[in-house]
């Protein structure tokens, strides 16, 4: 018998109402390497953008530092101004880029799924806390993969800024005997290089791990077939209660029709399998249908009229083309005009009244 953790029944792909309730309690398509890719790009166009305003904050302090390093005073008063001073310098410099960053987070996570607000995440839960699943989820499937991601992504990204970094190897060295000012654009040059290879890179791991979450994410979210059913059922209504509420409204529409009989001019009959009750009055231009039915509501039909006076007039053609092509409550269609005329004329002239083709 399987266990509550076997998931060898759950065969169906989740339904769309699955996803929503996932959606709402937080349980989303989630992968961190698309918003470090976003962040990325972040850093990218901060660099390339802002580069020249970060050098323009940054070079009067870094300035100072530099040319006048030997009269800085170590004592506590003199290391806490500097401190001050770098750090402030830095904050002013980085406080756009960062809010860059934080943004191009947030548009990562949006492009995966959209917006979600949910504390279901933050209740607590003994597994949370429990040392065995904690074991359990340190040495699971996914935490190995996620453990190799990360391995493969650091040798790419190493690899990469080896490869830009060791050609300028010589330059590096040279940067510390010129103008602060030249070092920094120096550098920026070297960082937009390095951030343009890292972000091809970044854009096909994101790709990779991207499908590879959605594909997780769906695996978990599959059903059984019965919770299957069990969701039809609760969306649809149960099968059997929707068959009996239709039989009941069905039965009631014939309780009706059946009330319209005693109102009829004629009823057209097969003459045992079909039965057509037709009304005619001034307020219509032809005949209207009131009643049908084939074999036992034929036989109810033909019942009611009888014990009701109505005249039954036996044209099985008639009957079955009255049948087939006229809804209830409906004026019959022309080509039927001249055959039901003589019926209604024939019943008509018995009663005395007049025709309506007359």
């Amino acid at each position: 018998m399987a266990g509550p953790d076997d998931d060898s029944d759950k065969t169906e792909e989740p339904t769309q109402r699955k996803l929503e309730q996932a959606h709402e309690q937080g349980d989303v398509i989630k992968s961190m390497e698309v918003s470090t890719f976003f962040g990325l790009v972040a850093v990218t166009a901060v660099v390339g953008l802002t580069g020249s305003g970060m050098t323009g904050v940054l070079l009067p302090s870094l300035r100072g530092l530099f040319e006048h390093a030997a009269d800085i005073s170590v004592d506590g008063g003199g290391l806490r101004r500097l401190y001050l001073t770098l750090v402030g310098g830095f904050m002013l410099a980085l406080a756009f880029p960062l809010v860059l960053m934080a943004l191009g987070g947030i548009v990562g996570s949006l492009a995966q799924h959209r917006m979600v607000f949910s504390w279901k995440s933050l209740e607590p839960r003994l597994d949370k806390v429990s040392p065995l699943a904690g074991l359990k989820r340190l040495f699971s499937p996914e935490s190995l993969a996620n453990f190799v991601k990360g391995l493969l992504k650091v040798a790419i990204l190493g690899t990469v800024m080896t490869m830009v970094l060791w050609p300028e190897r010589d330059r590096l060295d040279a940067l510390v005997t010129i103008d602060i000012a030249r070092t920094l654009s120096v550098a920026k040059s070297i960082a937009l290089r390095m951030l343009g290879f890292m972000l091809v890179l970044m854009f096909l791991i994101a790709a990779a791990d991207y499908f590879w979450s959605r594909y997780r994410y769906m695996h978990r979210q599959r059903m059984s077939l019965q919770e299957v059913k069990d969701e039809h059922k609760q969306t649809e209504g149960d099968p059997h209660i929707k068959g009996r509420i239709r039989s009941l409204r069905m039965q009631r529409a014939r309780q009706r029709m059946m009330q319209k009989v005693p109102e009829a001019t004629v009823v057209v009959t097969n003459p045992t399998h079909y039965a057509v009750a037709l009304k005619y009055d001034d307020t219509t231009p032809a005949p209207v249908c009131v009643a049908k039915g084939v074999d036992e509501v034929a036989l109810r039909i033909r019942e009611m009229a009888k014990g009701a006076d109505v005249p039954i007039v036996e044209n099985p053609p008639l009957a079955r083309a009255l049948y087939a092509s006229v809804d209830l409550d409906e004026v019959i269609p022309e080509q039927h005009y001249k055959a039901v005329a003589q019926v209604v004329g024939y019943v008509l002239n018995l009663k005395k009244k007049p025709s309506w083709r007359s």
